[in-house]
């Protein structure tokens, strides 16, 4: 048994490895665009809103250094939900000739994902660099601890998700524009602290939001989240995602007749 499943994790690492050089086949750039793409995005949004954020007149001191990390936060989120929802229907080949658990399918396409904001590390060390700023180790472990629960809350939606939108294709495209509203749902390009105090709540009742605002605050405030905050949010992650395995097995079944 022990066999079995240790082949099933090299199959899951095999079809993240083989998605993420087929990611960037034939482009001219090729796996520069995994560090090009968010690295544009901040640049552009920082020119835009580092005048309105003006660090001498809101007192944000390193506010480009939280727009580069909550952005590639949110892409982390964006491309890993996006890559769930499309990986059985993307791989309707393998789904449907050949029998793989369908787990390992959705597993590989977030691990891709994981892949691309692992290379986009590199960006945020190098900026902090620049700045001549460096976290201590207790930012930095929360800043760790974050991309795991984001990681665990793109495998929930991705167990979810993937199986229902081989039936239901438009799924696609309301999740896009739901990933729209929750980018400026989320104190990615503005502070929540510019934020009327009762909207906090609702504003950090969205998971991204609340993992976005509490990592730049611990990485540049050296500000946490209560503890009381934290537990209440790990463990409805975690409810979260045993949830979406259950779900998962249940749908499982009839995945390659609804393709």
């Amino acid at each position: 048994m022990a066999k079995k499943h240790e082949n099933y994790w090299e199959l899951v690492w095999a079809l993240a490895r083989t998605d993420f050089k087929l990611r960037y086949h034939g482009s001219v750039l090729g796996y520069v665009w995994a560090l090009l793409k968010p690295l544009l995005t901040f640049l552009i949004l920082n020119f835009v809103f580092s005048s309105i954020f003006n660090p001498k007149n809101s007192g944000i001191q390193y506010f480009s250094l939280q727009l580069l990390t909550s952005i590639m936060l949110f892409n982390f989120f964006s491309e890993g939900t996006l890559a769930g929802l499309n990986s059985l229907l993307s791989k309707s080949a393998l789904v449907t000739k050949i029998y793989v658990p369908r787990w390992t399918i959705v597993i590989a396409s977030t691990i891709n994902a994981t892949l691309i904001f692992c290379m986009n590390l590199i960006v945020i060390a190098f900026f902090f660099a620049w700045y001549g700023f460096w976290p201590g180790i207790p930012a930095i472990l929360t800043f760790l601890f974050y991309i795991i629960l984001t990681f665990i809350l793109i495998l929930s939606f991705s167990f979810i998700a993937a199986p229902l939108y081989v039936k239901f294709r438009d799924l696609s495209q309301i999740w896009e524009v739901a990933i729209q509203a929750l980018f400026y749902g989320s104190p990615i390009v503005y502070p929540l602290q510019i934020i009327p105090a009762k909207y906090h709540t609702i504003i950090l009742a969205n998971p991204i939001g609340f993992i976005i605002h509490f990592n730049k605050e611990a990485l540049t405030e050296n500000h946490y989240a209560t503890l009381a905050q934290i537990s209440v949010f790990t463990s409805t992650i975690i409810i979260v995602f045993f949830a979406s395995i259950f779900i998962f097995r249940k749908m499982e079944p009839r995945v390659a007749e609804n393709i």
